[in-house]
């Protein structure tokens, strides 16, 4: 029987960026935007928070866009501060890449795995799907799931009890299926 595991963000992840005023790498996304307007051209910032000083860093959003070329939705929510916007946004790689930073989602997500009466079973088909694009360790997330150490997982992968289609070592960000034999 096939069991369906969740990984689920619980918050925003920090973002990664160097801080010019404290040489902190931490900013907490504050889910309010700034949007600017100079005639026919509109620039829209997300705006983040340095977690040890609090600065105020602006990551770029839109840039001198003409206004007809924008959606009227996007500039409803940019002007309504909508947080479903801030996650899409901070999780967007153009943007990552455009503004040079990194997620860091340690403390943000858990997993669901919607109870533990597959952990008596024999044999245990798991399908463990992503709802946001979070870079986990699938041995971190095997271990936890069904109440084993990292160690006990890493031995099982070994010894050929617990196989994959996707490398199991490294982190992953996409949905994969694993088949433990106990």
């Amino acid at each position: 029987m096939l069991k369906n595991w969740m990984v689920v963000p619980t918050c925003l992840p920090l973002v990664r960026r160097r801080c010019h005023a404290c040489a902190s790498e931490r900013f907490q996304a504050s889910g309010k935007f700034r949007v600017n307007a100079n005639h026919k051209l509109i620039d829209a910032w997300l705006l983040a928070l340095c977690t040890a000083c609090g600065e105020t860093a602006k990551l770029t959003v839109l840039e001198r866009m003409t206004v007809r070329s924008i959606r009227p939705e996007l500039l409803d929510r940019l002007h309504d501060n909508d947080p479903g916007l801030t996650a899409e946004l901070l999780q967007d790689p153009v943007m990552q890449r455009r503004n040079r930073i990194a997620l860091d989602w340690d403390n943000a997500w858990r997993l669901d795995t919607g109870g533990s009466d597959h952990l008596d079973r024999e044999v245990i088909d798991v399908s463990v799907r992503f709802a946001a694009r979070i870079p986990v360790r699938p041995v971190r997330l095997i271990a936890e799931g069904c109440g084993l150490t990292r160690a006990e997982v890493e031995r099982l992968i070994t010894e050929g009890k617990l196989v994959s289609a996707v490398r199991l070592s490294g982190k992953l960000s996409g949905d994969f299926t694993f088949t433990l034999k106990r």
